[in-house]
């Protein structure tokens, strides 16, 4: 660990963090509704100088074999390189396909939206709901920034027009939309806690992201309920500390909730 390093690790020990944060303190949050014009929905999320988009696309779809009568979801992560020396052109790498993941599991298990009202036709034709997001400035904390501007998203998505052709046949009509949202049930918000020495820290800066040992995401929704979680880092949590992790992510939980 250099100076710089152990200068940081002091200063979060001491909850003095750079702007005056302390050890479960956020940095500035603001969002941005209906950025993409082409997009249903869109968001554009800031926290500090992290910056991140995400656009929700919606296509008429078969749907799968044991889920006849639901729609789908899917999520997508590009990391692009004007957002950081440290991301590269080509196939999504595997900090890409985690953050996808994450952020998919967390409005998945929470059962964020109605899959069943996503279904037009049993066995025919569903909803498929596609959440692309990418980084515009990648400065920290992507895992929170990914799954706030997702559903940040969601909540903003309307469905397009579909133009009836006569008989069975249908057209989507991604010029316009009507003013139907979709079906939620829930707002499932995902906060990431930080293990860094003996300290559990939220919102970690591109220059913290470094003294980062452990990691554990916790989503959660209105109720209070956890959803999902992930694991990352080498570091061991003890079950003090994940309970303590519980409550610092509930905590924050209620708080990034409110921005939306």
């Amino acid at each position: 660990m250099n100076k710089m390093d152990e200068h940081l690790l002091q200063a979060i020990t001491a909850d003095a963090r750079t702007g005056g944060r302390k050890k479960v303190d956020y940095r500035d949050i603001s969002i941005e509704y209906g950025v993409i014009k082409s997009a249903e929905g869109s968001a554009k999320l800031t926290i500090g100088d992290t910056v991140v988009i995400a656009g929700v696309k919606m296509s008429l779809e078969k749907p799968y074999a044991d889920t006849a009568d639901q729609g789908n979801l899917m999520v997508n992560v590009e990391l692009l390189p004007l957002s950081s020396n440290k991301f590269e052109s080509g196939p999504p790498s595997l900090t890409a396909i985690e953050l996808a993941r994450v952020t998919d599991r967390g409005i998945r298990e929470s059962h964020a939206i109605d899959t069943k009202k996503l279904c037009v036709k049993k066995g025919e034709a569903v909803w498929a709901v596609i959440v692309d997001i990418c980084t515009v400035n990648a400065a920290g904390n992507l895992f929170d920034a990914c799954s706030l501007a997702a559903i940040a998203a969601i909540k903003n998505t309307k469905f397009p027009v579909v133009e009836d052709l006569g008989g069975e046949n249908q057209k989507v009509n991604y010029k316009e939309h009507t003013e139907e949202t979709l079906p939620l049930q829930s707002t499932p918000i995902g906060v990431t806690v930080c293990k860094m020495g003996n300290n559990l820290v939220v919102d970690p800066s591109e220059e913290e992201e470094v003294l980062i040992e452990g990691r554990l995401t916790v989503t959660s929704d209105e109720n209070g309920t956890i959803c999902a979680m992930q694991k990352g880092g080498d570091a061991v949590f003890t079950i003090k500390e994940v309970e303590q992790i519980f409550d610092i992510a509930l905590e924050n939980a209620k708080m990034l909730r409110a921005k939306l």
